[in-house]
């Protein structure tokens, strides 16, 4: 049987992406119906628009909601609820078992009131990326990948089982399985397609890849122009189950980037920079969409490290628009000519395709960094926000440990400061104080995604062997990249072997410092660290 299409606003219409006929719903329809100035909206709202239009049933979405979004009004967006479904769910593992185990509570549920339990499932396709549960029990040596691995599958072993079931047993439902990768990077790395292609009755329709993500930095793959943000559990669940997610109408920041980064300076620094601008501007339940010429001079695990940071900076997301650099990268990825041909395609058909010539959307509000002003940075000891230049750090740490608790210090008196305990290793003996490094750890989705950062820390190691420089003995170091791409380049190029020679040998692939996942500290590190009360860094 032929489905019904319904298309209340005339706006699905054929379109031929040069290796066939496919249908798309035309945003241009809604501006010529005179809806709204579609062409001047930011794109991340018109990414937002198609999926409310493309849903357009007349009962869970109607004919208002796509007319009052397709009116946004940049100074005063319409103080009404959204309904977005999108594209796909992407789960991890810590929040993601317990939407598997209500889907097979449902299942059971159904079984009990007669009906068929094979009839629950996700109602869109779903990834659960297990990255969450790898801990550094082993480091600073050739078996601690393995061995780590070992451990984890014997902490998780009914976990797993479940999720492997439940990959078997539920339709539209992957697993990604463990020592794969950092869910964010997997997502930006193969999962994600940036213009989806599905079967709808007798037409393949093409449209914008949007999600919804149980983890906060699902952001991230706003970088590669596909809308998307963390939600709870709940919210999630919902979407799958056909449900859309309503939120009110976002207000979208406009953070226009011109120039370049200076040799030497890295996407960490900037987004440490762009986080501190934002938290002063003010962007909590807003998009932060990027915006001119100096997106030409990022390269996307630039522009994804910044999107990463969205929760850090506190907006929705941070929303790069789809350019030559995202084609570029996609073909870099393994995604076929034919995938990308067609996201190219689609997005300038759309409108939602950025160049430099491209005019400057209208924003509820702007900011504007010069990259070039960009200079190394750090941030801490406690906040994500508080950015402190390279050079001023040493300087800043010692005004914390005197400062007030209240005042983002650590309280310490005076006489306080020169304590320092001594620790013996195989004969030799260390001495730690405050400020001292007690866990390295080379990991995160923000910045293991980033080729140029990882390299940068190869190169480094590399020198400092050559320099005959060690690491402390009471330094637990570690390497936990967010895919085995990471470890392949690392190879390719050579460096690796620097990295175990300074102690920062694999140990796993997935979340683990940066959650809290570092392990414990050696006994007699911690031991120090506590009898002497000392701050200690990580």
């Amino acid at each position: 049987m032929t489905k019904k299409v319904r298309d209340p606003l005339g706006a699905r219409a054929s379109f031929d992406t040069g290796s066939g006929r496919t249908v798309i719903y035309r945003l241009d329809r809604l501006e010529k119906a005179s809806l709204g100035s579609i062409s001047r909206l930011p794109f991340s709202i018109k990414v937002l628009l198609e999926a409310v239009l493309r849903h357009c049933d007349g009962e869970l979405i109607r004919e208002e909601d796509v007319a009052a979004l397709a009116a946004w009004q940049a100074a005063t967006p319409a103080n009404r609820e959204v309904p977005f479904k999108p594209a796909r769910v992407i789960l991890q593992d810590f929040t993601g078992v317990p939407t598997v185990v209500d889907l097979a509570a449902m299942r059971s549920a159904m079984k009990r009131l007669g009906g068929d339990p094979a009839q629950i499932n996700p109602a869109l396709p779903v990834d659960l990326v297990i990255d969450h549960s790898v801990q550094v029990d082993v480091f600073g040596s050739p078996l601690a990948l393995v061995r780590n691995a070992e451990i984890e599958f014997e902490r998780n072993r009914e976990r797993y089982e479940f999720l492997h079931w439940g990959q078997k047993t539920f339709a539209n439902f992957r697993v990604v399985p463990p020592a794969t990768g950092i869910v964010h990077q997997v997502n930006l790395e193969f999962l994600a397609k940036v213009v989806q292609a599905r079967r709808d009755g007798d037409d393949l329709l093409l449209f914008p890849d949007t999600l919804v993500g149980t983890d906060s930095h699902t952001t991230m793959i706003n970088g590669l122009g596909v809308l998307g943000w963390g939600v709870g559990g709940i919210e999630a669940e919902a979407v799958m189950l056909g449900q859309p997610f309503y939120f009110l109408t976002p207000q979208v920041v406009g953070f226009k980037l011109h120039g370049r980064l200076h040799e030497g300076v890295t996407a960490t620094d900037l987004v440490l920079t762009v986080t501190q601008m934002l938290r002063k501007k003010g962007v909590v339940d807003k998009f932060v969409e990027f915006y001119g010429t100096g997106l030409s001079q990022m390269t996307l695990p630039d522009r994804a490290t910044v999107a990463n940071m969205s929760p850090e900076y506190g907006a929705t997301m941070g929303f790069f628009p789809v350019d030559d650099e995202t084609l570029r990268y996609l073909r870099s990825t393994g995604r076929s000519e034919e995938e990308v041909s067609r996201v190219e395609r689609y997005c300038k058909e759309q409108g939602i395709f950025r160049t430099d010539q491209t005019p400057d959307p209208i924003f509820t509000d702007t900011l504007e960094l010069d990259l070039d002003t960009v200079e190394p940075s750090l941030a801490g000891p406690k906040r994500p926000q508080d950015r402190v230049s390279l050079q001023s750090m040493q300087a800043s740490f010692r005004k914390t440990l005197t400062a007030q608790v209240t005042e983002g210090g650590f309280g310490l008196s005076a006489e306080a400061l020169p304590r320092t305990a001594t620790i013996g290793f195989n004969g030799t003996q260390a001495s730690v104080g405050h400020g001292s490094v007690v866990i390295a750890a080379i990991t995160s989705c923000t910045n293991t995604s980033n080729p140029s950062v990882m390299l940068g820390a190869g190169l480094l190691a590399k020198r400092a062997v050559e320099r005959g420089l060690t690491v402390p003995p009471y330094v637990k170091t570690s390497l936990a990249p967010g895919s085995k791409v990471v470890t392949e380049y690392l190879k390719e190029a050579g460096l690796q072997p620097y990295l175990d020679q300074l102690g920062f040998s694999l140990v796993g692939y997935g979340c683990t410092t940066c959650i809290g996942n570092s392990g414990p500290l050696p006994a007699r590190v911690a031991q120090a660290v506590n009898e002497n009360h000392l701050v200690a860094a990580a």
